[in-house]
C-alpha cells in the first residue's frame, strides 16, 4: 500500500481557496492569486522536492480542468513540475462527466473512499494537488498519509479553510522542523498518526492554569 500525499497552500487563518489565480475558483472570494506574491526560492524548491518520487495523482474536478488546459502544453525540458504531471496517472474525483483528454487521465467512482484506497493500492506515492473539496472529503476520512502545509505570512478573513466541513479529531506528528522562506512562508511536514488527541488539566488547585505544567 502506498501513501497519499497532501499538498496544501494557507494562509494564517488557514484559508486555502484559489492561491493561484484569480479564475481559480472565484466564487465569493476577492483574493484569487493571493499566493503569487509570496513564492519564493526557498518554497519553490520545497513544493519540487514535495513531488519527488510522485506516481499518481489525485484531483478534485476543479483542479483538473484547470491542469487539463495547461499542464500538456508545458514540454520544455526544464519544466521539472510538467514532467511529472503529464507523465504520472491523474485520477479525478467528480460527480459530472469531466473532459478526460489529457492523457492518463480517469474518473474515480461513485464510492469516494473506496476509490481512493484502491488508487493508493495501486501506487507509492499519491499526490493531491488543490482540490480543496476533495481535500476535505479525505480528511473527515482519515485518507491520507502525510501532509505538506504551507503556512503564508498573510490573514484573509474570508474564503474557504483547510479544514472547513472536514476536520475530525486525529493526531498528527511532525516529520522535520518547520523551514521558512525568506518572504515568511513556512513548511509544515506532517504524517497521520494513529489514536485521537489526548487532554490534560493544567490548572491548580484555585482554578488558574499553571506557569509550568510540566510534572
Amino acid at each position: 500500500m502506498g501513501l497519499v500525499h497532501l499538498e496544501v497552500f494557507a494562509t494564517l487563518d488557514l484559508v486555502g481557496q484559489a492561491p493561484g489565480g484569480p479564475r481559480e475558483d472565484p466564487e465569493g472570494f476577492p483574493f484569487g492569486g493571493w499566493q503569487a506574491p509570496l513564492v519564493d526560492e526557498v518554497s519553490g524548491a520545497q513544493v519540487l522536492a514535495a513531488y519527488e518520487g510522485t506516481d499518481a495523482l489525485l484531483l478534485g474536478r476543479r483542479t483538473y480542468d484547470i491542469f487539463a488546459a495547461y499542464w500538456p502544453r508545458q514540454t520544455g525540458p526544464d519544466d521539472a513540475f510538467a514532467a511529472v504531471f503529464n507523465r504520472v496517472p491523474k485520477y479525478v474525483a467528480s460527480r459530472g462527466t469531466p473532459d478526460l483528454s489529457w492523457a492518463g487521465s480517469s474518473q474515480l467512482g461513485p464510492d469516494l473512499p473506496r476509490a481512493v484506497r484502491e488508487v493508493r493500492d495501486r501506487h507509492e506515492h499519491v499526490s493531491v494537488v488543490g482540490s480543496l473539496d476533495l481535500v476535505q472529503t479525505l480528511l473527515r476520512e482519515r485518507l491520507f498519509d502525510r501532509l505538506d502545509l504551507w503556512l503564508h505570512p498573510i490573514v484573509l478573513g474570508v474564503g474557504k479553510k483547510l479544514f472547513d466541513g472536514g476536520a475530525v479529531p486525529a493526531n498528527v506528528t511532525l516529520l522535520a522542523p518547520p523551514v521558512a522562506g525568506p518572504r515568511g512562508t513556512v513548511h509544515l511536514r506532517y504524517a497521520l498518526a494513529d489514536g485521537v488527541p489526548a487532554t490534560g488539566d493544567m490548572t491548580g488547585p484555585d482554578g488558574t492554569t499553571a506557569v509550568d505544567p510540566a510534572p
